[in-house]
């Protein structure tokens, strides 16, 4: 077998290396489905995104896709509200790969007893805490719908790339630090670009928008007083 002349291989570079570092470029290819900006909104408010209909398919229907990998477990953050979530730290949206946060709709009273039965409570990030499901809760938690996702590509974007793939935002603002919110209420969908952080993409019903907005505008809230001259 001849080698491959040297020409070539640069050549090859350049047409690959794009696909390589920019996951997040126009694709035709009809087979590549649940890339981030594939999301189908229906009649009744509800919307299709990364493989799920929020508010129908339940945490059961994440497990059946991803397995064990899925880790399902009631995070609780410091002064904050308990929440039931599945995890997935390795998951692919297409061709974009990134970590997934699934959430479910369940009762408040619910989680919290949820919470007081759980087998183990430890701690994730700072005070964030993760307390491990009783084995008898598991099958009520599997049957919750999916109130919303998170996910965090594991691509660097940046206002330029979410314009061209999003398209305008209705709304656009600071949020906390460097951190910039983009919202899409027709589509169910909040992005947030953070230049010394990870990216996040926020998918809920469009008819439940204002549950991703409200904490998203206190953010902005936030920074605007902190921005504000002091009182003389």
């Amino acid at each position: 077998m001849k080698p491959i002349p040297l020409i070539l291989v640069a050549v090859a570079i350049v047409i690959i290396a794009p696909f390589i570092y920019m996951p997040f470029v126009e694709t035709r290819d009809p087979q590549l489905g649940d890339l981030p900006w594939q999301i189908e909104v229906a009649d009744d408010g509800t919307a299709r995104a990364l493989g799920f209909t929020l508010g129908a398919n339940t945490l059961g229907d994440a497990r059946a896709r991803y397995g064990e990998e899925l880790e399902i477990a009631i995070v609780t953050p410091k002064d904050g509200k308990s929440s039931l979530e599945g995890y997935n730290g390795s998951t692919k949206a297409g061709f974009i790969t990134g970590r997934l946060v699934v959430t479910a709709d369940l009762p408040a009273q619910l989680i919290a007893a949820m919470r007081e039965r759980a087998v183990k409570t430890e701690f994730m990030e700072s005070t964030t805490r993760k307390a491990t499901l009783h084995p008898e809760d598991l099958p009520a938690a599997l049957a919750a719908p999916i109130a919303a996702l998170g996910f965090i590509p594991t691509a660097n974007l940046d206002a330029p790339t979410i314009l061209e793939r999003f398209g305008e935002p209705a709304e656009r603002f600071k949020g906390a630090g460097q951190q910039e919110h983009f919202l899409y209420p027709a589509l169910g969908l909040g992005i947030t670009l953070d230049p010394d952080g990870k990216e996040l993409l926020q998918y809920v019903a469009p008819r439940d928008f204002e549950r991703l907005r409200a904490p998203l505008l206190a953010t902005r809230q936030d920074a605007a007083a902190g921005e504000a001259p002091p009182a003389q």
